[in-house]
């Protein structure tokens, strides 16, 4: 059978859309730093390629690292998680009351300010009007799927994935889909990912462990 010109690139494009996404892994390496708060003492963190551990006693910080230019077009994510000691759930709009077992940070901005913005702190960049993030949490006593705002930032949402609980856990979010549904617009170029465990506002422990974190490019 003989495929004119046209059949052949209708056969080429289709071939294209349904060729899967390409997912990029984000390794825990020396590249993630530590932010932590004044006054405050950090967690431990355990930096092992594809896993993080996380001991969180009380303490609360930030483990934080700006992307490379092949995951900053990410428009999904997926990871594995576990808890294996965890806090009680708290009032996630509570500034100051807001303990959680874990979460995870995704931070946007527009292209404009990517070749601008010195990306080395999540401070720095969310001083920036134009950088929003989304902050997936395992922890608190609100329902799974409930968009929160937070009460530290005012570009920054709250998505619940799981409420306070114990377990190990697949998850596989819609970062586009999840953007628009907190903030009302589109998707901005992804700069940077951060992962907290937090317990000092309870006295509390958090025992988890992250691991396969993945970017994934449609």
């Amino acid at each position: 059978m003989t495929l004119t010109r046209s059949r052949i690139m209708t056969v080429f494009l289709f071939a294209i859309s349904m060729s899967p996404a390409h997912a990029e892994p984000v390794l825990f390496d020396g590249s993630w730093k530590e932010q932590g708060f004044l006054r405050l003492r950090s967690n431990d963190y355990e930096l092992q390629s594809s896993k993080l551990d996380v001991v969180s006693n009380g303490t609360v910080s930030i483990l934080w690292r700006a992307l490379e230019t092949n995951h900053r077009t990410a428009r999904s994510a997926k990871w594995t998680w576990e808890v294996r000691e965890g806090v009680i759930g708290t009032d996630l709009r509570r500034k100051g009351g807001d303990d959680r077992n874990l979460a995870i940070y995704f931070v946007f901005t527009d292209p404009e300010t990517v070749r601008a913005l010195d990306q080395t702190t999540p401070r720095r960049l969310l001083r920036n009007h134009n950088t929003h993030a989304l902050v997936y949490v395992w922890g608190g006593e609100h329902a799974s799927g409930s968009i929160l705002k937070s009460p530290y930032h005012s570009r920054m949402r709250t998505l619940v994935l799981r409420p306070s609980s114990i377990g190990y856990h697949s998850e596989h979010v819609d970062l586009a889909a999840d953007y628009s549904a907190a903030f009302g617009s589109q998707i901005g170029t992804l700069v940077g990912v951060g992962v907290s465990a937090d317990s000092d506002d309870t006295g509390g422990r958090v025992l988890a462990s992250i691991e396969n974190l993945e970017l994934i490019a449609d």
